[in-house]
């Protein structure tokens, strides 16, 4: 029988005039793994924080079993400034003590690439207090996972993390004993650590069995049989619901909720996106050219990040960009937003970036945009636009997309100087969507976002019709939200990845391999063999080689769009029998081709 490592009962905690936690029970026992989830503001920290002895209850107490070992990361490190990084993760364990110790090996080379730690100026021995506080929290949560710890409570664990380091993460608390409490808006993560959900809600908390997609299940059921939420907030549960039911491309499970429910509730929910209509709605706005690349090189001061990059952005694109830290995501939407704002006369270091003439760019960059502390919210949409055409013969005021994005009718009238770090992203990105772009540039658009307002914004840009490259660690949104995953991987050149990020992840672990960081997959051995030793390609092989690429990537497009077209056929018709039958051997066929497209592609992209 599992023992109770901490019980929590009748707790209330009250700051100023409001509850946050009225009356709360709830226990966490051995093997437990539980995620938490809520609007900001609602209560997770603080909830987390009274678990964890870190602020006192107004009423009721908390208990913890005798002798629990506790480990504990904040959204605030407790580190040392003057001390090093050796001392703090490792102690006084000598060299041979720790580098012996499988598990201080793993932590170290998942956290920080290896074990000299390659992204700090003096390694082990470099000094806290010049570091950002991403460095610092990698640093806080290296320590926390070195210990040996009954019971790991994680604030925002992902918080600075790439999608490489988040997705190492996972699998290292998969494989724990120690119980787990964990904080965080990274839904994919969830799902895959956690076997149950805490939903934090109007200060009381609301428990469920099972990872975040059986939570959705479970709240889109429950709200169905109560029938007391808005049908708004309902709809935006089942379309969610939807999305986790088929599943993304590169999701590699489905999720373990009873199928025959599941299926009964979604039965009317179309797909996210109705993709043929967006892209004939982005051709209309944008024309042929949106942005075209021709032996581009991208730099950042001398270094350079990208060279000879040739490379298509066409109407309505949604591409997700995933890479290594410094690989230059951010400096290649920084030099496209450039030439975008001067019409081409600033190019970049080399090469040539043409923009079509009707591109209207917007792009959500990671700093948040100052504006005046005394301005309403909604006065700050008002200045940008009263009203906005979303497409699809949808138009919004600004009142009510303020409301779509969390903003009620008394927060729209708080001033700009009040909202929290969250707040004000929300708000950046609604000035952006208000002004009509037809080409959106997003720069980790989730940071500081809660899920529901993640869900809206999802909402939201499921009929947005453009061009859109999404660079975000957020694996489920960008699986959500975009249409392919291209990826940086540290060799200089822009790769599309027909499997997505799960194949970036391959690609990266096979570099990991080889011992060479930021090598070119080219130079990879194929299925264990030894590598080859090919001949140098001559430019004219080369620039056939990119084209057949551009080719096949627009013929994968066309029979991704086939393929959501006979999952459509086969749902509406799902009582023929007879047509189901036929439709089903056309979608084999049709899958058997794009598995052969996607194996041409990648040779194609090894000699290119």
């Amino acid at each position: 029988m599992a023992v109770n490592l901490v019980n929590v009962e009748a707790v209330t905690k009250v700051y100023g005039t409001r509850a946050l936690l009225d009356g709360v029970s709830l226990g966490v026992s051995e093997g437990d793994r539980v995620g938490v989830v809520g609007r900001n503001g609602d209560g997770k920290t603080t909830l987390i924080r009274l678990l964890s002895k870190l602020e006192e209850t107004d009423s009721g107490r908390v208990t913890h079993s005798g002798g629990l070992r506790l480990g504990v990361l904040t959204q605030h490190d407790s580190l040392d400034p003057g001390a090093t990084v050796r001392h703090e993760v490792i102690g006084d364990l000598a060299d041979h003590e720790w580098a012996g110790n499988a598990k201080i090996r793993d932590v170290l080379t998942g956290l920080f690439g290896g074990l000299d730690l390659p992204g700090f100026p003096q390694g082990l021995d470099t000094v806290i207090a010049p570091l950002s506080g991403g460095e610092r929290r990698r640093i806080a949560l290296a320590k926390l996972l070195i210990g040996e710890p009954d019971l790991i409570v994680l604030d925002e664990p992902t918080n600075h993390l790439d999608v490489e380091g988040i997705a190492w993460l996972a699998k290292h608390l998969q494989a724990r004993r120690s119980a787990l409490v964990c904080v965080t808006h990274d839904r994919w993560f969830l799902d895959q650590v956690c076997t149950k959900m805490w939903d934090v809600q109007r200060g009381a908390v609301h428990e469920y069995e099972g990872g975040y997609s059986d939570y959705v299940f479970a709240r889109a059921e429950r709200e169905r049989i109560a029938a007391t939420e808005e049908v708004k907030r309902k709809n935006l549960v089942r379309k969610e619901l939807a999305w986790l039911r088929r599943g993304a491309p590169a999701r590699t499970s489905k999720p373990r909720f009873r199928i025959e429910a599941a299926n009964e509730l979604i039965a009317d929910v179309p797909p996210p996106r109705d993709t043929s209509s967006l892209m004939k709605f982005a051709n209309a706005r944008l024309g042929k050219t949106v942005f075209d690349l021709e032996d581009v090189t991208v730099q950042a001061g001398p270094k350079v990040l990208l060279s000879h990059l040739t490379w298509q952005l066409g109407p309505g694109d949604r591409i997700g960009l995933v890479g290594v830290n410094g690989a230059g995501k951010t400096s290649l939407l920084r030099a496209l937003a450039e030439a975008s704002r001067t019409r081409g006369d600033v190019q970049p270091a080399a090469g040539k970036v043409t923009v079509g003439r009707t591109v209207k760019l917007a792009y959500l960059s990671q700093e948040v945009a100052e504006l005046k502390p005394t301005l309403r919210v909604l006065e700050a949409v008002q200045q940008v636009r009263d009203r906005v055409d979303l497409g699809g013969g949808r138009e919004m005021t600004a009142g009510q997309l303020c409301e779509q994005f969390g903003f009620t009718k008394e927060k729209q009238w708080t001033p700009v100087g009040d909202l929290s770090g969250g707040e004000r992203r929300r708000l950046q990105l609604l000035r952006l969507l208000m002004d009509e772009p037809n080409v959106l540039f997003l720069d980790e658009p989730t940071n500081d976002l809660d899920i529901e307002t993640l869900n809206q914004l999802e909402d939201v840009l499921d009929s947005w019709p453009g061009s859109m490259v999404v660079i975000s660690h957020d694996r489920f949104f960008i699986e959500r939200v975009t249409d392919k995953v291209m990826a940086l991987l540290g060799d200089r050149t822009l790769r599309m990845l027909p499997r997505g990020i799960d194949e970036y992840l391959e690609r990266r672990r096979k570099i990991a391999e080889s011992g060479a960081p930021g090598a070119p997959a080219a130079t990879l051995p194929a299925s264990g063999g030894a590598p080859a030793a090919a001949a140098p390609a001559s430019a004219k092989d080369d620039r056939a080689a990119k084209k057949e690429l551009q080719k096949i990537e627009r013929q994968l497009t066309k029979m991704s769009d086939r393929e959501t077209l006979l999952h459509q056929q086969i749902a509406e018709h799902s009582t023929d029998f007879e047509k189901v039958a036929k439709l089903d051997a056309e979608l084999r066929q049709l899958i058997g081709e794009r598995d052969e497209l996607e194996m041409r592609w990648l040779e194609l992209a090894e000699d290119a």
